[in-house]
């Protein structure tokens, strides 16, 4: 017997040369490529849909409990300050409202209202900036750049160690 015999779905094949094995390896490896291909997007598809899919989030609630008051606020927003502007060195008019709660991005949080003016790269000063700082678990979370909706109606007071930064 000259060749390789090969068994496949119930029928008997006989190549006689290496070069009708290599083609029916071929075949085979593009036959599970093109399976793989086409059954990628179901199993996705299949995670995507599951019970689990929800919002990615770092803490378990669903938004409607109440958050603990941050307790270190001051000292983390010094030191968020410290690196989130170019020049710390310098700010202005800086003003804090005490954090109140505020639903953001359809959860409830705990959101603090920063206004001061930075020294610009040129040394001037230009208009003054508001910034709301969010608070998840009792710890800072981010900055929100367009305050205007949550910090609406805050009631600020001095906050001079913002204005003692160095860099």
């Amino acid at each position: 017997m000259t060749g390789c015999e090969f068994q496949f779905a119930g029928e008997r094949s006989r190549f006689s040369r290496p070069a009708d094995q290599r083609a029916y390896g071929l075949h085979l490896r593009i036959s599970a490529q093109r399976t793989a291909i086409l059954l990628l997007p179901i199993a996705l598809a299949a995670c995507a849909g599951s019970d689990d899919a929800r919002s990615i989030t770092y803490t378990d609630d669903r938004g409607v409990a109440n958050q603990p008051y941050p307790g270190n606020q001051r000292a983390e927003v010094l030191a968020l300050m410290k690196t989130y502007l170019n020049n710390p060195a310098g700010v202005r008019d800086a003003a804090m409202a005490e954090p109140v709660q505020r639903t953001v991005g359809g959860r409830l949080r705990y959101v603090g209202c920063l206004r001061f003016t930075p020294r610009e790269s040129d040394g001037s000063y230009r208009e003054a900036r508001e910034r709301a700082v969010v608070y998840v678990d009792g710890r800072l979370d981010r900055v929100l750049e367009n305050a205007s909706e949550p910090c609406a109606g805050a009631v600020y007071a001095p906050f001079p160690e913002l204005g003692r930064l160095a860099r």
